[in-house]
This record gives structure tokens, sequence and C-alpha cells, in this order.
């Protein structure tokens, strides 16, 4: 198992970087709020989970060890992939799915897309008790960061088709949200944004 990997970032979107070490590139799936924490970091050390299919091995990857460890929690309910699991975190930041789950915050957890009434019952259920004895869950905190509105649009529009929004849709979602928010918002709270309006 691979625990985590340090190196170069050698590129970087609201879905995905790729880190270079050893000469080897490794291409990690990673969450918004990863993306939002490693900024314009030069050397990244990204916490990783490696899922291993029959078609394909996937890295994902975390720039807090508290958020890996809520990725793992939720792979390990039923009906939860690590796809799901990425969407989870990319729609609610770790310290904010924590209180979901402790509070039985049923609507809060049913809102990420491809979330149903039952998985977010069995997310509650199966979580609470060992959410409940963590008391010292750390939050990195991630300031909106201007972009060019088309880079902006373009950035979103590229992470939302990625976690399974139809392009029309996504493009649509942005566009109501950026005239209403403005252009100094930034992209992965537009991603945010547009993914609990879909």
């Amino acid at each position: 198992m691979i625990a985590y990997i340090q190196g170069k970032l050698t590129y970087k979107d609201p879905t995905m970087v790729i880190i270079e070490t050893v000469g080897i590139g490794y291409q990690v799936k990673i969450s918004l709020n990863t993306f939002g924490l490693i900024k314009d970091q030069e050397v990244i050390r990204l916490h990783t989970y490696l899922s291993i299919k029959e078609d394909a091995h996937t890295l994902f990857g975390f720039a807090e060890a508290e958020e890996k460890r809520l990725f793992m929690e939720l792979i390990s309910i039923s009906g939860v992939g690590p796809g799901t699991a990425l969407m989870v975190l990319s729609s609610l930041p770790p310290l904010e799915l924590h209180q979901a789950i402790v509070n039985e915050d049923l609507r809060t957890i049913q809102a990420v897309k491809g979330i149903g009434a039952k998985t977010a019952q069995r997310i509650i259920l199966e979580l609470k008790d060992k959410l409940k004895k963590d008391t010292g869950l750390a939050q990195g905190e991630s300031r909106p960061q201007a972009f060019a509105h088309n880079k902006l649009r373009s950035e979103a529009l590229a992470a939302l088709v990625t976690l399974g929004i139809s392009k029309s849709i996504a493009e649509k979602n942005i566009d109501t949200i950026l005239k209403k928010e403005g252009d100094a918002i930034s992209v992965e709270h537009l991603i945010k944004l547009s993914l609990k309006s879909s």
C-alpha cells in the first residue's frame, strides 16, 4: 500500500494532480478540499489510498490525514465506492461532514449528488458513534482566490463533467452562479455550489 506521495507538483486541476517523484509521475485523484489546500505549492505531500479493480488501479490523495480517514470510513460502507466518497468530500469539507454525521443531519448528506436517502441513512448509522469519539478534527481553511473568468469557468466545467454532471447542466449552473457571485469566487466554491444545484 502507498501511504503517501511527496514530490514536485507538475499538474493540478480541481479533480486531479500529477506528482513527480524519482522521475515517475503519479496521477492522483483529489477532492475539492485538497485542491483548495495545496494552492500553488511546488512540492506537495499527499496521504494516499490505492484502489485496485480488475480494469484500473486508481490513486486517491488527501492534503490532510483527517480527510483520508473520513474517506476510508466512507468506503467501508456498503454501496459507497471511492468515487462516491470523493464526491462527498468535494461537496462537504471534513469538518462539515463530521458535524453532519454526528448531528444526524440527513438533509446535508443527502444534498450530495449521487447520495440517496438510504445511503445517507447508512452513512449516519454506521459512522456517527465512531465520529462522536473524535474531538480534535482540524480543518484547513481555503480562501477564495480570484481567477480570470474563462479559466475559472473552464476549470469548474471540466471538474463537473469529470464528476458525472452533464455538460449542458454544468454550464447552466456555472453561468448562473458566476452571474450572482462574480469572478472573485474560488473555483472549488463554484464547483460546490454547482453540485448543489445539479
